[in-house]
């Protein structure tokens, strides 16, 4: 794990120096800057919950745990934060769910990899008797319902909103034919799903804007590098490329500075400090904030009201803002 960090911090470096069951299916909204909600009464002593992430090596996730980890402070639980070594270490990730089911944990509070062969596994737990909280990425209902899973709360973005935004955003500086291109995450994952189907809508508003390429990278810095590398191969004429996160957007961006390809716009998902200062340089065009902390935050104080018997909503939109280099002034 500490060498996958180092390599991403490594990567990023080199890039800037180059520039339950819950009751009632109510939705709420949390907007960027609103206070978080009440502080929730400290449980047992003793009470242990588990935080399942896809990794630490993407700065997103780190910043989920920061969240988590204040919900701590504020409740003095057992909190375990497990995370497997990629994101898509999918079975690692259904492994960290078995161990919490047998150290008895009371409640998971998981970003799922995969939204559905994580699946059997919450089940599981579920019939264990943990609450289980879903965050980030959404577990898929057909799967859930084949096997009997009951609905668990939900805590994300509007995923295909937001990948509009950022998609919008740099379509509406095209005004002549100009070939698009976009990478994608985890194509078995809704949110990458999701972010797929906003830009595809975004890009599809500008009548001189072409698709010419859809191809995943997985969430990767160093698959987005190649994927970009054979894509500019095959389309040199590509002017716009949306990325459904940053570090993907950090892949693409690395391999159009080596390749000499001006004037490219790259827009990007996540809002991380990289991005930031590729947004300052002029090399991201936007991006998007979806509170990373905030979710981490409510994953667990939601946990806590569903072990203490309460309601809570089924959904919770944190509100996905565009980050432009604009508004960071």
């Amino acid at each position: 794990m500490v060498s996958r960090r180092l390599l991403m911090a490594s990567l990023c470096a080199l890039f800037v120096a180059s520039c339950g069951d819950a009751k009632g299916p109510s939705v709420e909204s949390v907007t960027t800057g609103t206070a978080p909600p009440k502080a929730v009464e400290k449980p047992a002593t003793g009470v242990r919950v588990a935080l399942v992430m896809k990794t630490l090596t993407n700065p997103f996730f780190v910043e989920m745990e920061k969240g988590a980890r204040r919900a701590q402070q504020a409740t003095g639980i057992d909190l375990q934060v497990q995370t497997a070594t990629q994101e898509t270490s999918i079975e690692q990730q259904i492994q960290l769910v078995e161990h919490e089911i047998q150290a008895k944990a009371k409640a998971i509070v998981i970003a799922p990899g995969d939204s559905m062969r994580l699946v059997p596994v919450l089940k599981k737990a579920q019939d264990a008797g943990i609450q289980v909280v879903n965050i980030d990425n959404r577990l898929s209902a057909q799967a859930m319902q084949a096997i009997g899973m009951k609905a668990v709360p939900f805590i994300s973005v509007d995923n295909e909103e937001g990948a509009f935004k950022a998609a919008k955003f740099v379509a509406d500086q095209i005004t002549q034919p100009t070939e698009a291109a976009i990478i994608e995450g985890i194509r078995s994952a809704d949110n990458a799903q999701q972010r797929k189907a906003g830009a595809e809508r975004a890009f599809k508003s500008n009548p001189n804007l072409k698709v010419v390429a859809r191809e995943t990278a997985n969430w990767k810095i160093d698959e987005a590098y190649d994927v970009v590398q054979r894509l500019f191969k095959a389309h040199p004429k590509i002017g716009v490329v949306f990325c459904a996160n940053d570090m993907m957007a950090i892949g693409v961006i690395k391999y159009l500075q080596e390749s000499g390809h001006k004037h490219v716009l790259v827009a990007g998902f996540d809002a991380l400090d990289e991005a930031k200062t590729a947004l300052h340089a002029g090399q991201l065009a936007a991006t998007i904030d979806q509170q990373a902390s905030q979710q981490g935050y409510l994953g667990i104080t939601t946990a806590l009201q569903l072990l203490r018997g309460e309601t809570v909503p089924m959904e919770v939109n944190v509100d996905a803002a565009l980050v432009t280099k604009l508004s960071l002034k």
